[in-house]
């Protein structure tokens, strides 16, 4: 293979100077271990204009670590990270979705878990800012989504100090701890989009925000049965090696051609759902086999029952004690539409669940709002 560079439509560069701004940065541990923008106040002038907000208000907290993310230093990051200027007022409605969830304030982004923020956006924003919704959503070649969550990740190093092998003690991590964006694939979903499920309009450019462990993918390519499709989500849902807790929460992320499935049978979002909920179970043998049949007295985590600090889980107490419910409440799963129209590769998006749970495993925040 041959590249050919072309350098005579490219501004010119001082590249010495901007090697040495480069190297500045990483020796000042200011990068998430690739290269940064280098950010001059006149650059990041152009980000403030973008949003009616003082740059010293502070939009999030993490308490124990007594460090506050104000607008200043979110710009500062965005710029850092890519950002166009006008991502600005996702990044802001980001931290402020991120700000109503309770797990960052508890130190789990400090956590061995290894957990990372994942957002969603939805509505007309999506399409103006080019944020990938169709295809290869997860992965590479999309600067809005790239730069926007790695604003946030570059926030969480720079200003809250969550360097690996220091205040960040993931004792694998995920890549998600680069970037995890996505917007929802709205023109293509036969249902509603996510945000309108929490009161917003359609027409509400919105960001949904999760703490997530991992992104599994499910191939099913081979039914054309909405049950049978369901319980290949469920399984994956309920796999052993994800259950930390008592219960656990899921976002489904729905290629086109599934959910059209689902809604070609009749299903609705929640028949999806209550679905899921009232097949998301484990036998308590099953459990005992790998030492999770109970709960911790101190943190309700997972246990073997022959364990001094174990106590019965909720399921001992009820007419079937034998059968595990491994969901709190259907809005335990949330479900949205995502990806390209060109296979039935789908994805259970695994959400690091509070103890005890909360029904929604999210927040959310308006763009701009």
């Amino acid at each position: 293979m041959t590249i050919t560079i072309d350098n005579s439509t490219a501004p010119a560069v001082d590249e010495e100077h901007l090697l040495a701004a480069l190297d500045h940065y990483w020796n000042q541990e200011w990068t998430d271990g690739l290269p940064v923008v280098p950010v001059t106040e006149s650059y990041l002038a152009e980000f403030l204009a973008v949003v009616d907000r003082d740059p010293n208000e502070i939009l999030f907290t993490i308490t124990h670590l007594n460090r506050h993310m104000t607008v200043r230093l979110a710009a500062i990051n965005a710029a850092m990270a890519g950002c166009k200027p006008e991502y600005f007022p996702v990044v802001i409605a980001a931290w402020e979705g991120i700000a109503k969830e309770p797990h960052p304030r508890r130190g789990i982004w400090q956590s061995t878990t290894g957990t990372a923020p994942f957002l969603v956006v939805n509505g007309p924003v999506r399409e103006e800012l080019e944020i990938n919704s169709r295809g290869n959503i997860f992965g590479s070649g999309f600067r809005a989504n790239a730069t926007i969550g790695r604003a946030i990740r570059l926030g969480c190093i720079n200003v809250f100090g969550l360097h690996p092998h220091k205040l960040d003690q993931a004792t694998q991590g995920t890549p998600a701890k680069y970037t995890s964006v996505i917007g929802e694939n709205e023109e293509q979903s036969p249902w509603p989009p996510l945000h309108t499920e929490f009161g917003y309009e359609a027409t509400d450019n919105v960001v949904t925000t999760f703490v997530i462990r991992s992104v599994i993918h499910i191939e099913a390519r081979h039914s054309m049965e909405p049950e049978q499709l369901a319980l290949d989500f469920v399984d994956t849902i309920c796999r052993t090696g994800a259950l930390i807790h008592e219960y656990t929460s899921a976002l489904l992320v729905l290629v086109p051609e599934h959910a059209e499935l689902f809604a070609n049978a009749g299903w609705s979002k929640d028949d999806l759902r209550n679905f899921v909920f009232e097949h998301a179970t484990r036998r308590r043998s099953a459990l005992a086999a790998v030492g999770k049949d109970a709960l911790s007295h101190k943190s309700r985590w997972r246990l073997p029952a022959a364990h001094p600090d174990a106590m019965p889980d909720t399921a001992s107490g009820t007419d079937d004690p034998d059968n595990v419910r491994l969901l709190s409440h259907p809005t335990s799963v949330q479900i949205m539409v995502a990806g390209a129209n060109n296979a039935g590769v789908s994805a259970v998006v695994e959400v690091f669940t509070l103890n005890p749970p909360r029904e929604i495993p999210c927040s959310t925040s308006k763009i701009g709002g």
